[in-house]
């Protein structure tokens, strides 16, 4: 795929994840990108500029978005906010000049890969957490692979709207309310008695806030305030996050002995870009500590991918061990705006 068919491609997934401005912006990049040196940087990109290897349009759109949040390029705001009033010409020409002005920054920006965590997949982590509780009754110990900042590893700390009411803590500072379909879920409130994750590059919520938000789409307010909420809440209380190989990490994770607890893997929309050999360690490494849990002492891993299976969203399966079960708990979008829960009784 071309950097121009990465940027039309990009532009459809905009469209459907409810990002308007956005899908324009890529679409005019696809057609209009050719001059100056982002244009060279982007249109030579040595490697795959498609979303499902470097993702370089998001790397772009991030880049531009921080001139905005951080009103660098007034010009580039006022844009942004009248975009729908203006012609593609005139928003091409602004976004261009830009692009001009702001060369080292743009450069700088596509160096690193976007980090979106975005925190309304912690719907369901919630909701298969109070699973969990009602099947097991134990206290929890979380292990999230690819956990970025770390906010989805605060989980319990956000406020879940459901057809039943409300699951999490009822002050929580951050409010998820995805449109829910199917059973409704159980509520058994968990208890979380330790945390980690790690991250081939993980981020510090305080000195890399702007990096975090400039990956949220520009025209998405509602997400813009949650995750600005959310890294209140991981700036005071430090998610601990660890950078290196989520392979190598889980290893030494699984062989800590936590008696009387479930641990829990939890892995959402990153197992999916994990080399095909990380994943086969992975895989054998779960079998492997699978096989030695105990009812005492169980092992679950929660995963929410794409699983190219053509219906929407992402597949959330949950494996169980020592039983050696697999559950579907159901399908949840992307960006968590819809779940279809259809978890068994616990």
């Amino acid at each position: 795929m071309t950097p121009q068919e990465a940027f039309r491609d990009q532009a459809v997934s905009c469209e459907g994840l409810g990002s308007p401005l956005t899908a324009r912006l890529c679409r005019l990049c696809a057609d209009r990108l050719e001059r100056g040196q982002v244009a060279d940087a982007v249109l030579g990109w040595d490697g795959d500029a498609s979303s499902r290897g470097d993702s370089v349009p998001l790397r772009l759109m991030g880049a531009l978005h921080a001139l905005v949040l951080t009103g660098a390029d007034r010009a580039l705001a006022d844009a942004y906010g009248a975009a729908a009033a203006l012609s593609d010409d005139h928003l091409w020409r602004v976004l261009a000049e830009a692009l001009e002005r702001h060369q080292d920054h743009v450069l700088h920006w596509l160096h690193s890969a976007p980090q979106t965590n975005e925190v309304r997949r912690s719907a369901a982590l919630i909701a298969a957490g109070h699973w969990l509780t009602a099947r097991f009754g134990l206290p929890l110990v979380l292990s999230e692979l690819g956990a970025s900042a770390g906010l989805n590893l605060l989980w319990d700390r956000w406020r879940l709207d459901g057809p039943a009411g409300v699951l999490g803590p009822v002050d929580g500072p951050v409010v998820l309310k995805p449109d829910w379909r199917g059973a409704v879920p159980v509520c058994a409130p968990p208890q979380v008695v330790d945390r980690a994750g790690v991250d081939l590059n993980p981020l510090d919520p305080v000195a890399d806030r702007l990096r975090l938000l400039s990956y949220v789409w520009a025209d998405q307010a509602d997400r813009l305030e949650r995750t600005r909420a959310a890294l209140d809440v991981a700036a005071r209380d430090r998610p601990p996050v660890q950078r290196g190989d989520a392979v190598d990490w889980l290893a030494e994770r699984l062989a800590l002995p936590v008696p009387g607890r479930l641990h829990l893997v939890a892995h959402t929309i990153a197992w999916q870009y994990f080399p095909a050999a990380a994943q086969a360690r992975g895989e054998a490494l779960l079998a492997e500590y699978g096989a030695r849990a105990t009812p005492e002492a169980p092992l679950a891993r929660l995963g929410m991918e794409a699983d190219g299976s053509g219906q929407p969203g992402a597949a959330l399966t949950l494996d169980l061990w020592p039983s050696g079960q697999r559950i579907t708990l159901g399908r949840v979008d992307f960006h968590g705006r819809w779940i279809d829960w259809q978890a068994p009784p616990p």
